[in-house]
């Protein structure tokens, strides 16, 4: 099939203990990846990944490093298949990784601001309790006038466009469990809450973004070697500081995935390939685009 490959990087939720093992039998180079993540952390990430408790690979500033590596991983065992990105984009944490494979950031920079990223959402859980719930079948028009509605039991926020037909509400528990409800309720779609253990993509993020802000100045981006769609307009972006300002707001600002998806065919890309353990992302994409190829990464690896 003619035209561009994307390669769409996952964010939490697809980590599982033993998920390397879906790599296959890993290079020397994916080897010295794991190697080196362990080193810059001062702790066995590797370790963590392969055997778990799965309670500690799921705490955010584990979970962030660990998915971070294994994209990248994921990434070369695909470009030794012959793969090559002309576009790199990322699902919420799945942004970094993105950006590493793209060059903007180094690789052991790329681990220190995820790990950092992670410790402070931790942090956030505690000054800004919350919850998320994914949407499904609602009418758009109509879950952002129950939204409004539900406003008024807390803060409540449409934080991730994931596809037609799927959106993430986040905010207060009070006012998220009110929409869910009606929702429910009213038939009108479903409303499931998340396994989260913050608002994420929430306004209720903005001070975990603040100090973010500042841990984030201290790093060098540079201009991508490929094309990029970021997260919080859903459009291309080459510029190295509105890259690092776009990371800041991201936090506190929905994802726009759906819109990424269809820039990024209307940029020329056919294939649409997740780098990374699960299928979440391919399967979205599959919902969004038409026409398009959309291989999972592990599928990719596991059929050779």
């Amino acid at each position: 099939m003619e035209g561009k490959t994307v390669y769409m990087f996952p964010g939490q939720g697809s980590q599982s203990v033993g998920m390397r093992a879906k790599l296959g039998a890993m290079s020397s180079e994916q080897k010295e990846l794991f190697s080196a993540a362990d080193y810059i952390l001062g702790f066995p990430l590797s370790a963590l990944i392969d055997d778990g408790p799965d309670e500690e690979l799921t705490r955010t500033s584990n979970t962030q490093p660990a998915l971070l590596v294994m994209g990248l991983a994921f990434a070369m065992a695909l470009d030794a298949r012959g793969n090559r990105a002309d576009l790199v984009m990322g699902h919420s944490l799945g942004e970094y990784t993105a950006l590493a494979h793209g060059g903007v950031i180094d690789f052991k920079d790329a681990v220190r601001i995820v790990r950092m990223r992670g410790e402070l959402m931790e942090r956030a859980v505690k000054s800004s309790p919350g919850t998320m719930a994914a949407v499904i079948g609602a009418d758009r028009a109509g879950l952002e006038d129950l939204v409004d509605e539900c406003a008024r039991e807390g803060v409540i926020e449409i934080a991730n466009y994931n596809s037609p037909q799927q959106v993430v509400v986040s905010g207060e528990t009070a006012a998220v469990s009110r929409a869910v409800e009606m929702i429910n309720r009213g038939g009108s779609g479903k409303a499931v809450t998340l396994n989260v253990s913050a608002p994420f993509h929430s306004s209720l993020m903005k001070p975990a973004a603040e100090e973010f802000s500042r841990f984030l100045a201290g790093f060098e981006f540079r201009r991508p070697r490929v094309e990029f769609i970021d997260n919080v307009t859903g459009l291309g972006e080459s510029d190295p500081e509105e890259i690092r300002k776009k990371l800041v707001l991201q936090l506190s600002s929905p994802v726009q995935w759906e819109k990424s998806v269809r820039k990024a065919r209307d940029a020329g890309a056919a294939v649409f390939i997740e780098s990374g353990p699960g299928t979440v992302l391919a399967g979205l994409a599959k919902r969004i685009v038409s026409g398009c190829k959309t291989i999972p990464g592990e599928k990719m690896i596991r059929e050779e």
